[in-house]
């Protein structure tokens, strides 16, 4: 059976889970990282050297780490046309987004993340969090303008390009309720919130 090692609230855990429901795979996941630890133990460092979560395994003892790689493979692998666009120049707008969410998004939100959620109220950097909230909803505006072009981000069917932006909106709209208005946003954040993987393995898990 499949083996996801990473606890579920960790957002690059979810963005595998997520695909895993979209895609109705048999899977196991265990509890690594965070509260969990393990994750710099022998035993798992020869699985993933960095450390990090999530890391896939397969029956055959194939190995995969990085997130959004996880996912592109989990959809080519099982040949969903519901994750991977068909078309090419789809393909690589989806895996555009993807990677956008490792350059843009992520970076933009961890201060906002780090700071509220992670951070004892007396210890926290409200310039870092207020910065981070600047650049966050920067992000969001950018993600407002491609949805008013296009009802997904990379056309007008899902994709998995959705996946880790939607978790990123997630946050967001958790950590930063005042924000100017995003209509194109916020219409596809609804659609992704109507999506059973998306409540099962994002919306259900707390943020800590």
């Amino acid at each position: 059976m499949l083996k996801i090692w990473g606890r579920n609230t960790s957002s690059n855990v979810q963005k595998v889970m997520w695909a895993i429901g979209e895609l109705g795979l048999a899977y196991e996941r265990l509890d690594v990282g965070g509260p969990f630890g393990k994750n710099k133990e022998p035993a798992y460092l020869a699985m993933n050297p960095n450390g990090l979560v999530p890391t896939l395994e397969e029956d055959d003892g194939f190995l995969l780490w990085e997130s959004n790689t996880i996912v592109r493979y989990l959809a080519a692998k099982h040949s969903s046309r519901l994750l991977e666009p068909a078309d090419l120049r789809t393909r690589m707008a989806a895996q555009k987004w993807m990677d956008w969410q490792l350059s843009v998004a992520a970076p933009a939100i961890f201060p906002v993340f780090w700071g509220l959620v992670r951070t004892p109220a007396e210890k926290r950097d409200h310039k870092a969090i207020e910065a981070g909230k600047v650049a966050t909803t920067g992000a969001a505006s950018i993600l407002d303008a491609q949805l008013g072009k296009t009802r997904y981000l990379a056309g007008n069917d899902f994709s998995y390009g959705d996946i880790p932006c939607a978790i990123m909106m997630y946050r967001f709209t958790k950590l930063v309720p005042e924000r100017p208005a995003m209509p194109n946003l916020d219409r596809w954040y609804g659609a992704m919130c109507e999506r059973q993987a998306f409540k099962d393995h994002v919306l259900a898990i707390p943020l800590v």
